[in-house]
């Protein structure tokens, strides 16, 4: 199993390059950061920096959105870095969240995100690409490679995913969950006449190694807050009865009232207090080692090709620490 570290670009920045070089020498592959450059520093100035800082890491964001950059702009960091850093960037996209809330826009349609990924994957790699009726190419981007991931939840996004991208990221560590969704993605590949063995599952959600449970819950629950955004446009969409969506990832929202972006990520606001204990432990990834071990063995067993920690709480060194002295070796022994 791989294993990725996910950081918000809060200033200063150079924290973010120490704490991915750092991650590097423990044995983490992926570092990935969020991209909401109104609430952050803008992430692909760091980027750069990042992959001078390492060696081996493959960077990039987790996620990014077609609607708040322009796609031949994006396709272009990408296709600049690699030459720059040998073909060691990663894109993680979806349809926006915060980057696209606070600005007072919409996610942006599944249609819209299809023909996003198709132009920033196509550029990216080279190849001549239609945008906006126009004919575009990078001629310098012939070795480049971008591998994409796309962040589902509800059944249409998964179908998008699986029979359209290179792999699919889940931002909750619920094993239930993971395999209903894994399992929609790999049906919706093969439906599309594509070998679900090819995709790169990549699971992100918070993880805090220790024994004071109640303190870690604190810490974490954010993480639900930030899902419930994402399921509150599935429970609009298909409805709180379950109908099409497990019930196990809607019902929890029931007491949500409203969101501050302000806060996104953080720990200790409340407008996160809705989120219950038993979501944050199902979520996230807490307790001692032992406990993070046996969860991450039955994420592989699920096919997880990828475990990134979303590394926003009061133990980012320690967590890094434990994870790279003693449970990645112990899952990759």
């Amino acid at each position: 199993m791989d294993f990725g570290v996910v950081l918000q670009t809060d200033p200063p920045a150079w924290r973010v390059v120490d704490l991915a070089a750092k991650a590097e020498t423990l044995g983490f592959t992926h570092g990935w950061t969020f991209d909401s450059h109104v609430l952050w520093q803008e992430p692909y100035v760091i980027y750069s920096q990042m992959l001078s800082a390492t060696k081996r890491m493959t960077v990039g964001p987790m996620v990014t959105n077609p609607g708040t950059r322009n796609w031949t702009v994006t396709a272009s960091h990408f296709a600049t870095l690699n030459d720059m850093f040998g073909n060691r960037t990663i894109c993680g996209i979806g349809r926006g969240d915060s980057a696209m809330r606070v600005l007072g826009h919409t996610p942006a349609k599944l249609s819209t995100l299809s023909e996003a990924m198709g132009v920033i994957k196509g550029l990216a790699e080279g190849r001549e690409v239609t945008y906006n009726g126009t004919q575009q190419q990078f001629p310098w981007a012939e070795q480049s490679e971008l591998k994409i991931l796309m962040a589902a939840y509800g059944p249409k996004a998964l179908k998008l995913c699986g029979s359209e991208t290179d792999g699919f990221i889940l931002q909750l560590a619920d094993l239930s969950l993971a395999e209903w969704t894994i399992g929609a993605v790999r049906a919706a590949a093969e439906e599309a006449g594509r070998n679900p063995d090819d995709l790169y599952i990549c699971v992100a959600a918070p993880a805090y190694v220790g024994t004071d449970i109640a303190h870690q819950r604190d810490q974490c629950r954010w993480f639900g807050g930030m899902v419930g955004n994402h399921v509150a446009d599935l429970v609009e969409r298909y409805g709180g009865d379950g109908s099409g969506v497990p019930q196990a990832l809607t019902d929890y929202i029931k007491e949500r009232e409203g969101y501050d972006y302000g806060g996104h990520g953080k720990a200790g606001h409340d407008h996160t207090d809705f989120v219950p204990d038993d979501i944050v432990d199902s979520f996230c990834i807490l307790g001692p080692e032992e406990a993070h071990i046996e969860r991450l063995k039955a994420l592989e067993a699920l096919g997880v090709d990828q475990f990134a920690i979303y590394l926003m709480h009061d133990q980012k060194d320690e967590t890094l620490n434990a994870y790279g002295q003693r449970i990645i070796p112990a899952l990759n022994s």
